[in-house]
């Protein structure tokens, strides 16, 4: 697909880094599978990547988790 944010790359599969900020939590999860523009790097995830990163942030947040680097890993 054509990328959004620069207008001028393709998107390709590959993998890409998510910061994820909520008040005092910041999170930071690398190598989360994503369509990569291929022009400007920014990545797009399915619903199904972004279901699992939401759910993993949730559960760090209730752990009281204030800075994180996690890999990303698929249900």
């Amino acid at each position: 697909m054509k990328c959004v944010i620069c207008k001028n790359g393709e998107t390709v599969p590959g993998t890409t880094s998510i910061l994820l900020e909520r008040d005092k939590t910041t999170l930071v999860f690398k190598n989360v599978p994503a369509d990569v523009c291929q022009n400007c790097g920014e990545g797009y995830m399915d619903e199904e990547t972004t279901d699992r990163l939401l759910q993993m942030a949730e559960e760090a947040i209730k752990l009281g988790v204030q800075v994180d680097i996690r890999q990303y890993v698929a249900a």
